[in-house]
């Protein structure tokens, strides 16, 4: 690890922070994008902190805001354990400038396992939703002559015998089968969006009805959500979503949602009631 240290823009769902981080900090935070963001790399020496920017008081201050966290020590899934979560607040305020989870596995040798079972049975693992094609068998045509009678005219002439098309031929050569190499399970992983704030852990894969693979997720709420796997934009030490794939496929004739007067507060991207007079969101920092 490197020892040196550089003052980086951390962003988070409600603001940012202004602080000076080391190499494999910074590379926790990089996302794929220019920016940094907070949540991953979890808590901060708050002397390491110069200055932050509040979304909702739409203000710089001076200094570090006020870090709230617990440590659960809570198995979320087999050899998964959630170290400890906190949040980030704003000391003026009191509105939340970012969230993180650190987690740890018991056993560095061994995959994570699946998160805890759910009581009912899963749609996606129900035999109507297999992908087996059906087989179809296809006979060969048939180029057998049949035996003519026994005539009282001379034979003809011999002809040439019929070209034999067998069904082996059409078809394509087997696939050789290739070593696997390591495969790691995303199950238990912590889920993000574009924004930097958890929105679940993830549980499994599977199809939904539209036979599109999804994953589904264990939101902060506690119920399952699917996510369009064409939305997962990485995966890595958590899985971060995107917006862009399903915003691309929405149907173009189903008009934005209008915010009218008596919405004054409610985020036009998550739907999310914010307090008269809010600038931005709390849940997911969009500009009201």
């Amino acid at each position: 690890m490197s020892s040196d240290l550089r003052i980086k823009k951390l962003r988070g769902s409600g603001g940012y922070i202004m602080a000076s981080v080391n190499d494999d900090q910074q590379r926790k935070g990089n996302l794929g994008g220019p920016d940094l963001f907070l949540a991953p790399i979890g808590r901060l020496d708050s002397d390491t902190i110069s200055k932050y920017f509040c979304n909702t008081c739409e203000k710089d201050y001076e200094g570090s805001p006020r870090i709230e966290y617990e440590n659960p020590n809570e198995e979320v899934a087999e050899n998964l354990i959630l170290l400890e979560k906190g949040q980030y607040i704003c000391a003026t305020c009191g509105s939340t400038l970012a969230e993180y989870r650190e987690f740890r596995k018991p056993d560095e040798m061994t995959d994570v396992g699946n998160a805890r079972p759910m009581e009912q049975s899963n749609p996606f693992e129900s035999p109507e939703q297999t992908f087996t094609p059906p087989q179809t068998t296809t006979e060969p045509p048939s180029f057998t002559e049949p035996e003519p009678e026994p005539q009282s005219i001379p034979e003809p002439p011999m002809s040439p015998p019929t070209p034999s098309f067998s069904t082996q031929q059409s078809s394509p050569p087997a696939a050789e089968s290739q070593p696997v190499g390591s495969v790691s399970s995303i199950v238990g992983m912590a889920v993000y969006n574009e924004e930097a704030k958890r929105i679940g852990t993830a549980k499994q894969i599977g199809i939904d009805s539209s036979q599109s693979l999804v994953l589904v997720i264990s939101n902060n709420n506690g119920s399952d959500q699917t996510i369009p796997w064409s939305n997962i934009k990485k995966v890595g030490e958590i899985v971060l979503v995107g917006t862009s794939s399903a915003a691309s496929q929405a149907p173009p004739t189903v008009a934005p949602p209008v915010q009218t007067p008596t919405d004054s507060g409610k985020c036009p991207s998550c739907n999310f009631v914010n307090k008269a007079g809010s600038k931005f969101c709390e849940e997911c920092g969009t500009k009201i």
